[in-house]
């Protein structure tokens, strides 16, 4: 009787429908899917929560499309032609953005074909999701990355000078530019650093101090990713 609930209000025979049984056990294994294919990429690469979560979330919401308009072709055309208006411009959206885009669009496509409850079930079991990644720390970096910027004066050679201090603080270190300034008579350096404790912060800077001659030393947050798929 429960499963009644769960078919299409327009058709009464269609490849389409499917069981509650079928439609949680497909969903559970997008998500744990999804989960694996999330953690795969976020092994020693750069990451952005949002764009994790996307990943994890995103099997489930297509799995969604392929179950109801497998051995339609009707169906199919329609899903193309509904694809077709979603245009990638010259400013993508964010990764939640566009999973929100094709949420919608499976929404519709089953509300379309008459699945009020399938797509009521669905509706609840990638928000309940979604709203568990969100307010987990799932996705998010734990390392203590900072950016560094070092002044020094033009007759210091800025290759190794700094070597001993960064071994003493810092777990890995990056230069990522190296600028001039004050009419070529000082070097403004750029690092990607990461402390091996958020207390030695004070400590590394003081140190640099020594070394740079007291000129300016700025650090700062690690910028931000702007989360795009």
């Amino acid at each position: 009787m429960l499963n009644t609930w769960f078919q299409s209000i327009l058709v009464n025979e269609t490849a389409a429908t499917f069981s509650l049984g079928t439609f949680l056990a497909c969903t559970a294994a997008s998500l744990v899917l999804g989960l694996a294919a999330a953690v795969i990429y976020m092994y020693r690469n750069t990451y952005t929560k949002g764009f994790v979560v996307t990943l994890v979330l995103m099997p489930a919401i297509v799995q969604m499309v392929i179950m109801l308009v497998n051995g339609n072709l009707g169906t199919g055309v329609a899903v193309m032609g509904a694809f077709s208006l979603v245009r990638f411009r010259s400013v993508p959206g964010t990764a939640k953005e566009i999973s929100s885009i094709f949420l919608a669009m499976a929404v519709g496509l089953a509300t379309g074909m008459g699945y009020i409850g399938i797509a009521a079930l669905f509706v609840v079991v990638i928000g309940a999701v979604n709203t568990i990644f969100t307010v987990s720390r799932f996705g998010e970096k734990h390392t203590q990355e900072r950016a560094l910027r070092i002044t020094i004066p033009e007759s210091l050679d800025y290759t190794e000078v700094f070597d001993e201090i960064f071994e003493k603080y810092l777990k890995r270190w990056e230069l990522i530019q190296v600028k001039t300034t004050n009419m070529g008579s000082l070097f403004r350096l750029e690092y990607q650093v990461v402390l091996k404790e958020q207390k030695d912060e004070k400590r590394l800077i003081d140190a640099i101090r020594c070394r740079n001659g007291n000129l300016e030393i700025l650090s700062s947050r690690a910028a931000i990713v702007r989360e795009e798929l």
